[in-house]
């Protein structure tokens, strides 16, 4: 049975930076837990952070994988420099992913760490820009096909892909 890597708070844990859950209802998503296929995870709070913490962006909106070359950090409301901790979430949920034998994730769209297709634009005004997070930038450039909890109908599709 295929394993799926998802975001915690889509499951109803209290892990976002404002220490709430975007907990999903969605029938897929329960179905598979019911399966025991999810695999619950948060980069962010498995990095290092604290629930709760100030919301980060990456700065200049330019995606996770400038993150991870080098090019471009991530910053939290406070001014910290929460970079490390992005990285070290993303390697953690790459790591679980391969020990779980995980190839598909379902995670939380808009997230500097698990935005699938979009991110904020690193402004700290709200806006979103296309881009990927840490995290998903990191399971992608290692073969895990990654989908927000708004495509989980593409994520059933991929999913019986992979289980033919």
């Amino acid at each position: 049975m295929e394993r799926i890597l998802v975001s915690a708070c889509l499951m109803g844990r209290k892990v976002r930076y404002d220490g709430r859950a975007k907990t999903s209802h969605d029938a897929l998503l329960a179905a598979w837990r019911d399966e025991g296929r999810l695999v619950p995870f948060c980069p962010e709070v498995e990095g290092g952070l604290p629930i709760p913490r100030p919301a980060a962006e990456i700065e200049g909106g330019v995606g996770g994988a400038a993150v991870l070359s080098g090019a471009a950090r991530v910053l939290a409301t406070d001014g910290s420099d929460v970079t490390a901790e992005f990285l070290a979430g993303a390697q953690a949920a790459l790591a679980v992913a391969r020990s779980s034998g995980v190839r598909l994730a379902v995670l939380k769209e808009g997230s500097p760490s698990c935005g699938a297709l979009s991110i904020y634009d690193g402004t700290f005004r709200g806006h979103r820009t296309p881009g990927k997070g840490v995290t998903t930038a990191l399971l992608e450039l290692n073969g895990i096909r990654v989908f927000n909890e708004e495509h989980l109908t593409e994520a059933a599709d991929y999913l019986r892909t992979l289980e033919t």
